[in-house]
């Protein structure tokens, strides 16, 4: 079982940042750093889209649309990811999740934790 919780999101104006958390809880079985795990993101009316990933050995990816912007992160020895996400624009707008990548692995979906960027 993925027992994976969002935390961090808030309402922010544009060109701010925010810092998200993504943590396996203490007692959960799941071994945090043997997977790969990714943030992903849905806003209304669109399809959950990956924006960022990190390997067991750290190595990163991105989407286009966030290049340059947002780093993700993890601490394996805290069992957190973290997405640092700078220059926000409104169209980052959405709920951030974290899992497994790659989507198809992906299972247990948590609550996710809102990002609003004004404009």
């Amino acid at each position: 079982q993925v027992d994976l919780v969002e935390s961090g999101g808030g309402l922010v104006q544009a060109g701010g940042s925010l810092r998200l958390s993504c943590a396996a809880s203490v007692a959960s079985r799941f071994i945090f750093s043997l997977y790969d795990i990714g943030w992903y993101r849905q806003s209304p009316g669109k399809q959950r889209e990956l924006v960022a990933g990190v390997t067991t050995g750290g190595n990163t990816n991105y989407a286009d649309s966030v290049k340059g912007r947002f780093t993700i992160s993890r601490v394996n020895a805290k069992k957190t990811v973290y997405l640092q996400m700078n220059s926000l624009k409104p169209e980052d707008t959405a709920v951030y999740y974290c899992n497994l990548v790659p989507y198809e692995r992906a299972k247990d979906w948590g609550q996710g934790t809102q990002v609003t960027v004004s404009s």
